[in-house]
């Protein structure tokens, strides 16, 4: 297949997920059933989020700079370890590859076992020839090179079983907001996607916020009230009961709103329903610790200069295309590894 051609297979596949359909709603139900923390709201947003970027003036934009590079197919093999905390995380490790030109061997996480299979099969129906360029498999073997996406304990195991191969290893992230007191409530309440959405479970997530010394938490708790209903996820609900509980029992200090816990700490991974806490005197502070903690962050959110990329309140979960996880460019950790 030529470049061209994978575009349009790939355009094709957004406007089939965006029309949606009576395989796909099944699709949805079913890994919601798999997984109770893919509820059909947070899967359509994953949904969303994809297709919007499968149109061919986005895809044709982001590998215009490779278009020589990628034109024909690879005979090299990308082995694929996929995350599985949120819907559809490994989609983007997926598109990487096969839209240039590679075949791949993915190996799904056990959390998300239905939705990459079913979009790889839609993706064979709408061009056949991806038929011998896709393996789902439960163990890989023959690959030449990986992308692999797992804990920090798992990472330490990646690099170990694939030190002789090029290979991209992702460990635990997470992500920070640094606030300066004069956010608008609509900028706040913005703020509470970036907490909330797909439960607080992504790495774009933000489980760290720096606020300015002396804030008002009544109005960060009085904006982000609209997300209450979180709390009604069994899940979520148990998470938020036993941290509260672990606190209480401490004596550790923390704000309640009754189902988001704030908690001074100088941590940046917070527990599920917890968000850490630092105050600071002057934004220097915070740049001088984000530059010390770099390698554990995947994205900030703040309207201030910062030392690391931002994004604007409410955006954490809305990547580009060249978003990439962990900074590193996957395009050209592919173009470097072509054959």
């Amino acid at each position: 297949m030529t470049l061209n051609q994978r575009i349009q297979s790939f355009v094709k596949l957004g406007n089939l997920l965006a029309e949606g359909s009576p395989a796909l709603t099944e699709i949805i139900q079913s890994a919601h059933r798999h997984n109770a923390w893919f509820t059909p709201q947070n899967i359509e947003q994953a949904l969303k989020a994809n297709t919007e970027h499968l149109s061919e003036e986005r895809l044709t934009r982001w590998l215009e700079s490779y278009a020589v590079d990628f034109e024909q197919d690879s005979p090299a093999t990308v082995g694929l370890v996929l995350a599985g905390n949120i819907p559809m995380v490994g989609f983007h490790d997926v598109l990487c590859s096969l839209i240039s030109g590679f075949s791949v061997q993915i190996k799904t996480s056990s959390d998300d076992k239905q939705l990459i299979p079913y979009l790889m099969n839609e993706l064979v129906k709408i061009e056949p020839a991806f038929k011998t360029k896709i393996q789902l498999t439960d163990r890989l073997s023959n690959f030449d090179l990986i992308i692999a996406t797992g804990s920090n304990n798992t990472s330490r195991y990646f690099e170990y079983y694939f030190q002789k191969v090029p290979h991209i290893i992702r460990k635990n992230r997470n992500s920070v907001a640094v606030l300066n007191g004069r956010e608008s409530a609509e900028e706040l309440k913005k703020l509470g996607h970036d907490i909330f959405d797909y439960f607080g479970l992504g790495c774009r997530n933000v489980s760290k916020i720096f606020f300015p010394h002396g804030y008002d938490y009544a109005r960060f708790f009085e904006a982000i009230e609209s997300f209450s209903s979180i709390s009604n996820h069994f899940k979520y609900h148990n998470n938020y009961d036993y941290n509260k509980a672990i606190y209480l029992v401490n004596g550790d200090k923390h704000l309640d709103n009754g189902f988001l816990l704030l908690k001074e700490d100088k941590r940046i991974a917070s527990p599920l329903a917890v968000v850490y806490y630092e105050e600071y005197t002057e934004l220097k502070e915070v740049l001088t610790r984000l530059d010390s903690v770099q390698d554990s962050i995947q994205c900030a959110v703040s309207n201030l200069p910062l030392s690391i990329p931002a994004t604007g309140f409410g955006e954490s979960q809305q990547p580009g295309l060249s978003d990439y996880a962990d900074g590193i460019n996957i395009l050209d950790f592919l173009k470097a590894n072509r054959r």
